[in-house]
C-alpha cells in the first residue's frame, strides 16, 4: 500500500465518485470513521493497532483539541512514525492495554482488529479502560457465515489476517458487555473500487512494486485483488463499521 499510494496509510479506503483515488478514498474512511466515533466530542483515544500512525495524525489534525495514543505492538511501525504534538506512542498489545480502568474516551480499531488474537480479550481489555459513556468503534473486514471459508480461494492464504465472520465478531462484542448502536457495511465501496484501480493502473503501479519486490510476488497479488472483488460480489466477503457503546 505504501508503494502503491506513496503514503503511509494502510487501509483500503472508502471510494465514491469524489475519493476516487487510493489516498483520498483512505482519507474518506479515516473521515467517515471519525464521525462514526464522535471525535469531535471527546478529548482522549486509543488508536489500537495504529499501523504507521497516519490516520491518527490525520485525525489530530482535523480534531485539534484531542490527545491520542497510539498502541501497536508492532516496534518498527512505531519507530518509522514521526513524534508528533499531542500524540504519544506505545508498543503494546491490543490484549493487554496500558491504560488504568475507564480513563479513555474512545477506543479505535480501523482496519487492525481482524489481526487482534484473541479477539474477544480485546474487547474485554476495551471495556475495562472506556469511562461509561466511551465508544468503541471498529473498521473491520469480515466473512459472511453463510459462505464457507473454502470459497476464499487465494485470499485464504493471502489475507495475513484472521478469517473473522460478521456473526462471531458481533456475539463476542455483545458477550463482552457492550451494544452494538450503529453498523454499516461497506464492502462494495471498499473491495472493488480499489480491485478496479489495480487493474486500472497496473502498469504504473507494477513499476513500484518491483522496485522491493518480485515479478512473482506482484502477480499474487493481482491474483488476490481480483480474487478479492470476486468473493465481495459473490456475498463471501465485507467490511464493516461498528459503534458500540457500554
Amino acid at each position: 500500500m505504501q508503494l502503491a499510494t506513496g503514503g503511509d496509510m494502510l487501509n483500503f479506503g472508502y471510494w465514491d465518485a469524489k475519493n476516487n483515488t487510493p489516498i483520498s478514498a483512505q482519507e474518506n474512511l479515516c473521515t467517515v470513521f471519525a464521525n462514526m466515533a464522535e471525535l469531535n466530542s471527546c478529548k482522549n483515544i486509543v488508536d489500537v493497532g495504529s499501523g504507521l500512525s497516519a490516520p491518527a495524525i490525520f485525525w489530530r489534525n482535523n480534531f485539534e483539541n484531542l490527545s491520542i495514543f497510539c498502541v501497536n505492538i508492532n516496534y518498527d511501525q512505531l519507530s518509522h512514525s514521526n513524534p508528533q504534538q499531542k500524540i504519544i506512542f506505545l508498543n503494546s498489545s491490543s490484549t493487554k492495554l496500558p491504560f488504568t480502568d475507564n480513563s479513555v474516551d474512545r477506543v479505535l480499531a480501523l482496519e487492525s482488529s481482524q489481526h487482534f488474537k484473541p479477539f474477544s480479550d480485546f474487547i474485554l481489555e476495551s471495556k475495562r479502560i472506556l469511562s461509561d459513556s466511551g465508544l468503541l468503534i471498529l473498521a473491520i473486514p469480515i466473512t459472511l457465515t453463510s459462505s464457507s471459508i473454502s470459497k476464499l480461494g487465494i485470499l485464504k492464504f493471502t489475507w495475513s489476517s484472521e478469517h473473522y465472520s460478521l456473526d462471531d465478531v458481533k456475539k463476542i462484542i455483545v458477550s463482552g458487555g457492550f451494544t452494538i448502536s450503529e453498523e454499516k457495511m461497506i464492502g462494495s465501496s471498499v473491495y472493488d473500487p480499489l480491485a478496479d484501480y489495480y487493474v486500472e493502473n497496473r502498469d504504473e503501479l507494477k513499476k513500484s512494486i518491483l522496485k522491493q519486490y518480485s515479478p512473482f510476488v506482484e502477480k499474487v497479488l493481482f491474483r488476490s485483488i481480483q480474487k478479492m472483488k470476486k468473493a465481495s460480489q459473490d456475498g463471501i466477503i465485507d467490511y464493516v463499521l461498528l459503534k458500540c457503546h457500554l
